[in-house]
């Protein structure tokens, strides 16, 4: 008995040790990218409107990169980093690995997109670089096959942990991205150590300022309260099905139009968001949109800035420049709230609020990390609210997603009809068939 505890003891101490190491490097390495962000979006970009004519030229320089630097053989196997967080969740099933290198080609794909306009978020550097550091942490300390995946995991809590500093919603989201239906408990000690480690490195050691959302009011608990909330989740996770499919659909047609030239389906896309801007003539829908979003909580917006978003998101995303998509999904989510509360006469960042969360929901397919997440940024309040809406959108989603190679483990419904372990890719093929 006295050996068991021992060896228990020492691999929570393994695990806590490990996770630590993880989340300071990301933790440092992800105020280097929120920092850089920042300046990059809001200094220059903004300053300098004729910035967004040079985005194709950004867009041959990122599909270069990408190109030269960002496919690597491992075992005989092809790991590309251009595939973003679809490699990191492979990884963390063990059919491909993370090359070291994807953290730095990330970061500089994120921040030309970010400088020249493109319409991008930022966790998806983060959980990327997570997964480069995690990578180089496995090889350091050569570990299994099993707890190399773990490892993984806590890289993508780190990322998302410090880059939205949510160090609950991190360990979760590290846990559940994934897969869907299944949580791999071994992982949550070192995913909680890497997700807070992370968020203190950012938030105490380098004292990053995160963007604060406040809900002003949540109105009473009622069945017509309850009634509304579960309409207009719905309509919620429709929009995040719409994005998904939008998204996927452009990235598919531009893969398969310039035959796989990352440069040439950046340039491509990087031409349409040059002219959409100038149409518009506005820059409110580039880059990470944090002033609208910020704006939608306390008062009206254009009443078509999440249709705005959604089409420039998903052209830029999907012509192959780089970023997260947490932010847009955000974005979109609050924008159409803030249309939708012009139509019942309930508090406007209540409507905001539960748009914001629900469309990520059902985007990412993680309803408990995007319920642990409303808990944080929203100080706990409207919580049963945000809890029907997360469950809602995630089930009326079906079996579409921002991640493809997310595996199915637990169908969301029997109507569903998926296969044990399938990929979301896989089951949508087999929809079409």
């Amino acid at each position: 008995m006295q050996l068991k505890n021992n060896t228990l003891l020492s691999l929570l101490m393994q695990w806590i040790i490990l996770g630590s190491i993880v989340g300071v490097v990301v933790g440092s390495t992800t105020t280097i990218l929120l920092e850089s962000n920042d300046f990059l979006g809001d200094d220059i970009r903004l300053k300098h409107d004729w910035l967004i004519f040079l985005l194709p030229f950004a867009g041959l320089l990122i599909g270069y990169i990408y190109m030269r630097f960002g496919k690597v053989m491992f075992n005989h196997s092809q790991s590309d980093t251009s595939e973003l967080n679809n490699l990191v969740i492979k990884a963390v099933h063990g059919q491909k690995q993370v090359p070291k290198r994807m953290g730095l080609i990330v970061y500089l794909g994120t921040f030309l997109t970010v400088l020249f306009g493109g319409s991008t978020g930022r966790e998806g550097a983060a959980i990327q670089m997570g997964g480069s550091v995690a990578a180089t942490v496995n090889q350091l300390f050569k570990m299994n096959n099993i707890d190399k995946k773990v490892v993984l995991m806590s890289g993508i809590s780190a990322g998302f942990g410090s880059a939205f500093g949510a160090p609950i919603t991190g360990t979760v989201f590290g846990m559940e991205t994934a897969t869907l239906g299944k949580l791999k408990w071994e992982a949550v000690l070192p995913c909680m150590t890497a997700s807070f480690v992370a968020h203190f490195v950012t938030t105490a050691v380098w004292h990053h300022h995160h963007e604060i959302f406040t809900i002003a009011v949540v109105p009473e608990t009622s069945v017509k309260i309850f009634f509304i909330v579960i309409l207009l989740s719905i309509i919620f996770s429709l929009v995040s099905v719409l994005y998904c499919q939008l998204r996927h659909g452009i990235e598919k047609i531009s893969t398969k139009l310039f035959k796989q030239n990352h440069m040439k389906r950046a340039f491509v896309g990087g031409v349409i968001i040059a002219i959409l801007t100038w149409l518009i003539g506005s820059q409110d829908y580039n880059g990470r949109g944090l002033q609208i979003l910020e704006q939608a909580f306390t008062e009206d917006v254009p009443p078509f800035a999440f249709l705005a978003k959604l089409i420039f998101t998903a052209i830029t995303l999907g012509t192959g420049f780089v970023g997260g998509e947490a932010i847009p999904l955000f974005f979109i989510g609050a924008t159409l709230g803030n249309t939708l509360h012009a139509f019942i006469d309930l508090p406007l960042s209540f409507f905001v609020a539960l748009g914001l969360i629900a469309v990520f929901s059902g985007g990412t397919n993680t309803p408990i990390a995007a319920f642990l997440l409303a808990l944080e940024m929203f100080n706990g309040k409207g919580l049963e609210f945000f809890f029907i809406a997360c469950v809602i959108s995630y089930l009326l989603s079906g079996t579409h997603g921002l991640w493809p190679a997310q595996k199915i483990y637990e169908p969301k419904s029997k109507l569903y009809q998926t296969k044990l372990g399938e990929t979301i890719k896989q089951a949508e093929k087999r929809k079409k068939r």
